[in-house]
């Protein structure tokens, strides 16, 4: 493991951080989680499970989700958990018939039926139960009220930005290099790509060259 602590991470250059989320999707969350261990370096969580939540929220690139997803499985805090398997599962045994189930219908069958002290093994449960639905050919992403379809990844902004990233992580590269990696027909949106990272501190130039941040 790259970063088996808070305090690694948080002292690692962002460069190696980068280079080690490779493949694992949008590359700013590696940035915010970085930023993230380093405020928990200087101020640990602690409190009731109320704070807790409210506590991962503060933290940068951390939502909703994602604080009482960390609650549940790393603290078995008794708190709601809802993502995409978990709504398939709930919506086929609570939801049958109702065309759109929204995150909130969701939300108070899942109060009312977490098992109070087991939300780690519960949210287990329901996220395997929800994956093996779909795998089986049941899906209700569509009788979902938060439903939108994913847009296309081939071809799109996101493909040039991990593009540029996974050649930077190799080393610096000058501006015609990384213009036409992807053909003459992406030239601008690469360079829309080197924008917004730049801008969002990802990539950085210096002397005509761009490379990944220190």
């Amino acid at each position: 493991m790259a970063f088996p602590t808070e305090k690694s991470l948080a002292a690692a250059p962002l460069s190696e951080v980068l280079i080690a989320w490779q493949g694992l999707g949008y590359n700013r969350r590696a940035k915010l989680l970085r930023e993230a261990a380093q405020r928990l370096v200087h101020t640990p969580l602690s409190g009731t499970r109320l704070n807790l939540v409210k506590g991962l929220e503060a933290l940068p690139g951390v939502g909703s989700y994602t604080a009482r997803a960390v609650a549940a499985f790393a603290w078995n805090a008794d708190v709601i958990v809802i993502e995409t398997n978990i709504r398939t599962a709930i919506i086929q045994s609570f939801f049958p018939k109702k065309k759109k189930v929204s995150d909130a219908d969701i939300e108070k069958v899942l109060a009312q039926v977490l098992p109070k002290g087991r939300a780690r093994e519960w949210y287990s449960a329901l996220m395997d139960y929800g994956a093996h639905l779909k795998r089986s050919g049941v899906s209700h992403n569509a009788r979902s009220a938060t439903h939108t379809k994913q847009t296309r990844f081939a071809g799109s902004l996101r493909e040039a930005r991990g593009a540029v990233l996974r050649e930077l992580s190799m080393g610096a590269a000058s501006r015609a290099r990384l213009l036409g990696m992807l053909g003459v027909d992406r030239k601008e949106q690469v360079l829309a790509a080197l924008r917004d990272l730049g801008a969002e501190g990802l990539v950085r130039q210096e002397q005509g060259r761009y490379a990944l941040p220190n």
